[in-house]
């Protein structure tokens, strides 16, 4: 099994969720994080320009069996790219062991 995380642009978040589900993934956490990056982005108030280097973006956590690793990695990286700096990233961890508290149940058909 695989932990799939990734931090995307929110204005993407339901391209990418529909993107999730076109491939099978229907369970997934996500918050909405701010980090710092290369990307700069400015914000006007009241006619005023304001530069910032934090960066509103949302945070994916999806844990998946490994023959849906690869669909999923492309649907977030096919449906979240904009081609500008800031897209965001993906990180693949290995999970060891995953248990379906209601039953007690562990394993892989736990995440089906």
């Amino acid at each position: 099994m695989k932990k799939i995380e990734a931090i995307i642009r929110k204005s993407k978040y339901s391209v990418v969720k529909d993107a999730l589900h076109d491939v099978g993934v229907n369970f997934f956490s996500y918050w909405d994080v701010t980090g710092l990056g290369n990307e700069k982005e400015g914000h006007v108030y009241r006619g005023i320009s304001y530069s910032t280097s934090d960066i509103q973006r949302r945070y994916l956590s999806i844990v998946v069996n490994d023959d849906f690793e690869e669909a999923t990695i492309q649907a977030i990286l096919k449906s979240a790219a904009t081609g500008d700096v800031g897209d965001g990233k993906i990180f693949v961890s290995d999970v060891s062991e995953v248990y379906r508290i209601r039953t007690g149940e562990k394993g892989g058909e736990t995440l089906r």
